[in-house]
C-alpha cells in the first residue's frame, strides 16, 4: 500500500516519500463504522474553492507550531524518543521507525527489507504468535511501511494500551522470530502483493523510468522487490539484515496523543533501555547519480487502459536549500484546476490529468510528472506539449500571485494534515528519519515563506533541463473486451486447520497487561440545526487545531440513475466547481487555492458526499464556496465536454483494473436490471449525456430537504449558525423529494463464478458475496461483532489467519457487512496469484461454512468487541471520521446519541445474538463468486 494512504492525500513531500512505497498489511477495521463503501461506485471528485473572504468567524490562525510540546530523548542504548502530549481525545500512537529501508539493501537482494517487514509480524522468541492477533485484541489500527530510507511500525489505540504497545514493539525489536516455514508462507505473500502491484501500468512505467534515471543506486528499484529476487531469500539472509538494522541506535520511537510524559519516559527507559545496540556496520549511504546522457524514451507496449507518460529529473538531497523553491514550483505546475500544467494539458484536450511530486530522501531525490493522455492523443505530442509549456514559463517566469498561493497551499497542507495524532507522529519521525531533525518541517514551512519568484525561476531553470529528464511512454495495446465465464461450482474440500478458531486464550496469554487509568469525559454530542427548508446542520466545537473539517451528505447519488444513463450523477459532481452565475471554473479555483482550502464533491450508490478542510478562520470562504456552487451552479458547455472525456477516459482506466471490474461485475451479478444499484457507466451512456441532462439532475436531486452538513473544528457556533443561515436558509425548492423504490432481491440458488478476463493482468481479485443487511437491521450490531472474528482485519480474523497466515495464499483478504439506509451487501475481498485463486476461493468457502455452522466462541466476541470499541473510540478522534459519522448516522435516521450509544449497544450483544446472526446471515452455497485479471483455470468437480 502507498504510504501516502497511511496518512491524509496530500502533496508535501516529506509525507508523499514516493508513488509506490509498499506496506505490510492494512486492517480494515474501518468498514465496521461506515455503511458507506456499500455504494460499490468509484467516487467522482474535484477539488477546488472560493473568491471573496468574508466576516471571519473564527480568530486569526496563530503561527502554528508543529513541534509545540515535543520532546526528543536519546536512551544510553541510542534510541532515539520523541514524545508530544496531545490531548483532546484519549488515545494514544506509537510508532517505530527504523533508518533502514530498500535504499540500503545491497544487489541481488532488492526487497528485503520489505520481506523483514512482514516477518516482523509472524511473532518473537517471547510470543511465538502472530502479532496482528495481539495487535487487534489491543483493539490498535496497526500497520507498517517500508519506503527508500525508513521502515516504520505504527499503532494507535486508546491511551490505556500504551505500555501494552511498547511492550510489543520493544519485543520485535530484539526477539522477532525468522524460521523457513514462516518465511516459506510470507514470501508467497509478498508476490502475491508484489502481484497486485503489476497490475498498474503506472507501476510498471515507474519502474522502468526509474531504472534508467539511478542506474547503480537502489533507488532504481522497486521497494517491494522482485519476484526473482523474493524467491530466492533465505532464512540467513533476513536474519542478517534483521541483526544488522533492527537496533535500538538506528530507530526512532515517536508517542503522541493524550499521556504525562515524565512517567511514559520512566515506561520507555524500562521497556527499551535494556535493549543492547547491535554489533553492525550499516551501509554507507550512497548519493546517486542520475545517467549524464540523454537516453531515448522508454516504451511500454502492453494491455493498458489509458497511455501514461512519465517524467523524472533528478533533485538534490532533502536538506539542500533549493528544496523549498522546488516544493513552490510543484505546487504551481500541477496543484489543482488553477495549476500552470492543467491549463496546458488538460483544458487543451490533451491530457485526462497531471501529476506532480517532489521526492526529498537522505540520498537524493528526484521530481516526477505523470500526464494521463486523454482519448487517443499521441504521447509524443503530449510530451512536446510539456516542453514547451515549461520552456515558456521559464522565458515568461511566474507570478508573484502564484507563489504566494502555493506558499498558502503548502502551509495549509502540512496544518490540515496535522489534525490527527497518527498524522503529527508519522511527520515527526519521517523527519526524523530522513533528516535527523524531528523540526525539519516547521523550519521548512519558514524557508517556503521566504521563497520568491526568482527562486522559482531559477530552479526551473536548473533542474527541469531537457538534457537531464528520464522519459517514459506508456502505450497500451489494442486489447479485446473483457470476456467472462460463469459455471456452477460445487463444494471441495482442501486442507483446512480445524483449530483456526485462533485460539484466544493463547492470544490472552501472550497480551501485555493494560495501563489502569482513571476515565475521561464523555464525548460532547453535536449540537443539531434544522431550518425551515428542512437542510440539517450539526455543529461540533474542537479547539485543539486551528482548522475545520466539513462533510455533507445530498441524496443525489447513482441509484437515480436510469439504466442507459450510467455516470450521470458522477458528472453532475464533477462539474458543479466547474462555474457558477457569478464565477467562471479558475475564480472558484482560485479562492479556494489562495486559502489552501478543499473541497471535494464524491458521488455513491445512495448519496453525494461533501468533504472539505480548511484553517479555521477560512470557513466563510470555505462554506461561501459550498453554498454558490451547489445553489448557482452553472454547467459551462465547455468544461461540461472536457469532464465527459474524463470520464470516458476514466472508464478505460475502470476497465483495466481488476479490482474495479470484479466490483462492477459482483454487483450485476446480484443485483438484476432495473435493480437501483445495478447501472454503472459505460462509453456509451457517458457519450450520450448531454449538458441539459446534468442540468436537469442537477435541479431536482439537489435540494436542502436532502442534505446533511456537519462541521468540526475551531469555531463559534452563534456565528456559525447565523452564517449557515445567511447562506443557505433561503434556498428553496419545489414539490417532494425524489424517491426511489428498491425491490427484494433474493439468494443465488447455488455457488456461482464468473472469471471476466482482464488482458496482461499477473494478479487476480475475487469479490465473493449476496445481499446482507441494512443500517436499521436488528442484527447490525451482532453482525459487526460476526464480521470482525469472520474477516475484519487482515492478520487476526479467521479468514486472515487461515487463508493469509497459515496457508500463504493471498496479500489481503477481508470481508465486511455493508450496510446502506436502503440495502447490503456482504462480501469478502481477496487477491491472490490466479493458480492460488481456485484453492483460496474453496477455503474461504470452507470457513464460511464451519462459521455458519458451529457459530464462534465466547472468547472470539469478547476479543472483536474489545477491537471495536477501541477502533470507534479511535476513529472520533479524527475529524474527518467523526464528521462522517455524524453525517451518516443523521442519514440513517439514528439518533445523534449514537456517537455515545454505538459502543453501549456492541457491550450488549451476546454470545448467541452473534451465532444467530453466523446462521442467518453466512450462506456459503449460495454466494456470487467473481474473479477478474487472468484466465483461472477450469475447476474441476471434487470426486
Amino acid at each position: 500500500m502507498p504510504f501516502s494512504s497511511l496518512a491524509q492525500r496530500h502533496r508535501f513531500s516529506l509525507v508523499i516519500l514516493s508513488i509506490w512505497i509498499i506496506a505490510a498489511f492494512v486492517l480494515n477495521q474501518d468498514a465496521a463504522f461506515s455503511g458507506e463503501r456499500a455504494d460499490f461506485s468509484v467516487p467522482s471528485h474535484n477539488s477546488n474553492p472560493e473568491k471573496s473572504h468574508e466576516t471571519l468567524v473564527a480568530k486569526e490562525t496563530p503561527n502554528f507550531a508543529i513541534t509545540a510540546n515535543v520532546r526528543k530523548t536519546v536512551l544510553d542504548n541510542g534510541l532515539t524518543v520523541i514524545t508530544k502530549e496531545v490531548h483532546n481525545a484519549p488515545v494514544v500512537t506509537v510508532q517505530v521507525w527504523y533508518k533502514f529501508g530498500s535504499g540500503q539493501e545491497a544487489s541481488g537482494v532488492n526487497g528485503i527489507a520489505h520481506q523483514l517487514e512482514h516477518m516482523m509480524f509472524k511473532g518473537t522468541s517471547n510470543r511465538p504468535i502472530q502479532f496482528g492477533r495481539l495487535l487487534s485484541a489491543l483493539g490498535s489500527d496497526s500497520n507498517a511501511f517500508t519506503s527508500y530510507d525508513q521502515t516504520a511500525y505504527y499503532n494507535t489505540a486508546e491511551r490505556n494500551k500504551l505500555t501494552a504497545l511498547l511492550t510489543l514493539e520493544a519485543d520485535r525489536m530484539k526477539n522477532s522470530l525468522i524460521d523457513p516455514q514462516q518465511l516459506a508462507s510470507e514470501k508467497r505473500v509478498v508476490i502475491s502483493e508484489l502481484q497486485g502491484y503489476e497490475n498498474s501500468p503506472e507501476y510498471r512505467l515507474n519502474r522502468a523510468v526509474m531504472m534508467s534515471t539511478f542506474p547503480d543506486h537502489p533507488y532504481r528499484l522497486p521497494i517491494g522487490g522482485t519476484k526473482a529476487d523474493v524467491e530466492k531469500f533465505t532464512v540467513e539472509q533476513v536474519r542478517e539484515y534483521y541483526q544488522k538494522f533492527y537496533s535500538p541506535d538506528n530507530a526512532v520511537l515517536v508517542i503522541a496523543g493524550d499521556f504525562n510524559t515524565t512517567p511514559t519516559l520512566k515506561k520507555v527507559q524500562a521497556v527499551f533501555g535494556k535493549i543492547p545496540k547491535r554489533q553492525y556496520s550499516p551501509h554507507h549511504l550512497i548519493t546517486p547519480s542520475s545517467s549524464p546522457k540523454s537516453a531515448p524514451a522508454i516504451k511500454l507496449q502492453e494491455p493498458g487502459g489509458n497511455p501514461l507518460l512519465q517524467l523524472i529529473y533528478p533533485l538534490p538531497q532533502i536538506n539542500q536549500p533549493d528544496i523549498p523553491a522546488l516544493e513552490v514550483m510543484d505546487y504551481i505546475l500541477t496543484a489543482g484546476k488553477n495549476s500552470y500544467l492543467y491549463q496546458e494539458l488538460v483544458e487543451s484536450g490533451l491530457a485526462n490529468n497531471v501529476s506532480g511530486n517532489v521526492a526529498s530522501l537522505r540520498g537524493g531525490g528526484w521530481y516526477e510528472m505523470l500526464v494521463t493522455g486523454s482519448g487517443n492523443q499521441d504521447l509524443t505530442k503530449i510530451d512536446a506539449a510539456v516542453m514547451t509549456a515549461l520552456a515558456k514559463l521559464a522565458k515568461v517566469g511566474v507570478t508573484a500571485e502564484q507563489v504566494e498561493r502555493a506558499k498558502t497551499q503548502l502551509t495549509a497542507s502540512v496544518i490540515l494534515n496535522n489534525r490527527d495524532i497518527t498524522n503529527q507522529a508519522m511527520q515527526l519521525g519521517n523527519d526524523q528519519i530522513t533528516t535527523d531533525n524531528y523540526q525539519y518541517t516547521e523550519n521548512h514551512l519558514v524557508n517556503i515563506r521566504k521563497v520568491q519568484v526568482a527562486d522559482v525561476i531559477n530552479v526551473i531553470n536548473k533542474y527541469l533541463q531537457p538534457a537531464a529528464r528520464k522519459v517514459g511512454f506508456f502505450e497500451p495495446t489494442q486489447q479485446a473486451e473483457t470476456t467472462r465465464s460463469s459455471s456452477y461450482s460445487p463444494q471441495t474440500e482442501d486442507n483446512f486447520a480445524v483449530d483456526v478458531a485462533v485460539v484466544p486464550a493463547e492470544v490472552k496469554k501472550y497480551l501485555p497487561p493494560l495501563d489502569i487509568l482513571p476515565k475521561r469525559q464523555e464525548r460532547q454530542i453535536p449540537q443539531q440545526l434544522q431550518l425551515a427548508n428542512g437542510l440539517r446542520v450539526l455543529l461540533l466545537p474542537d479547539k485543539t487545531t486551528p482548522t475545520v473539517t466539513l462533510t455533507g451528505y445530498i441524496k443525489a447519488g447513482t441509484e437515480f440513475e436510469a439504466d442507459n444513463q450510467g455516470g450521470l450523477a458522477s458528472l453532475v459532481a464533477a462539474n458543479l466547481m466547474n462555474g457558477t452565475k457569478t464565477k467562471d471554473m479558475r475564480t472558484i479555483a482560485q479562492g479556494l487555492d489562495a486559502k489552501g482550502a478543499n473541497l471535494d464533491f464524491e458521488t455513491y450508490r445512495e448519496g453525494v458526499r461533501i468533504k472539505g478542510s480548511s484553517l479555521a478562520v477560512d470557513l466563510p470562504v470555505l462554506l461561501g464556496t459550498l453554498t454558490d456552487v451547489i445553489r448557482n451552479s452553472t454547467f459551462p458547455e465547455k468544461e461540461f465536454a472536457l469532464s465527459r472525456q474524463q470520464a470516458l477516459t476514466s472508464l478505460d482506466s475502470d476497465l483495466d483494473d481488476p479490482d474495479k471490474v470484479a466490483n462492477r461485475i459482483f454487483v450485476q451479478s446480484i443485483y438484476p436490471k432495473k435493480h437501483p444499484l445495478h447501472t454503472f457507466p459505460t462509453a456509451e451512456s457517458i457519450e450520450q449525456i448531454q449538458r441539459q441532462d446534468v442540468m436537469a439532475f442537477k435541479a431536482q436531486h439537489y435540494r436542502p430537504d436532502t442534505t446533511v452538513l456537519a462541521i468540526v473544528g475551531d469555531f463559534d457556533v452563534t456565528k456559525v449558525r447565523s452564517l449557515i443561515q445567511a447562506k443557505l436558509g433561503d434556498w428553496q425548492v419545489k414539490g417532494k423529494p425524489p424517491t426511489v423504490k428498491y425491490p427484494n432481491v433474493g439468494m443465488p440458488k447455488n455457488v456461482i463464478n464468473v472469471n471476466p478476463v482482464v488482458p496482461g493482468k499477473p494478479q487476480a481479485i475475487t469479490y465473493m458475496g449476496y445481499t446482507g443487511i441494512n443500517r436499521q437491521d436488528r442484527r447490525f450490531y451482532a453482525a459487526m461483532i460476526l464480521n470482525q472474528i469472520l474477516g475484519g482485519d487482515t492478520l487476526s480474523s479467521r479468514l486472515g489467519a487461515e487463508v493469509r497466515d497459515r496457508q500463504g495464499l493471498t496479500y489481503g483478504i477481508y470481508s465486511n457487512f455493508i450496510t446502506g439506509k436502503n440495502v447490503g451487501t456482504f462480501l469478502i475481498e481477496m487477491q491472490t496469484s490466479p493458480e492460488d485463486a481456485r484453492k483460496a476461493i474453496s477455503s474461504t468457502r470452507n470457513l464460511l461454512k464451519q462459521v455458519h455452522q458451529q457459530g464462534v466462541t465466547a472468547q472470539e466476541v469478547e476479543t472483536a468487541k474489545r477491537n471495536l470499541i477501541s477502533n470507534y473510540n479511535i476513529s472520533l478522534a479524527n475529524p474527518e471520521q467523526l464528521s462522517r459519522l455524524m453525517v451518516m448516522n443523521e442519514v440513517y435516521g439514528l439518533n445523534q446519541g449514537e456517537l455515545r450509544s454505538f459502543i453501549s449497544k456492541i457491550e450488549q450483544v451476546n454470545l448467541n445474538q452473534v451465532n444467530q446472526a453466523a446462521r442467518e446471515l453466512l450462506h456459503p452455497d449460495k454466494i456470487v463468486v467473481v474473479t477478474a485479471g487472468p484466465q483461472i483455470l477450469a475447476h474441476k468437480k471434487s470426486k
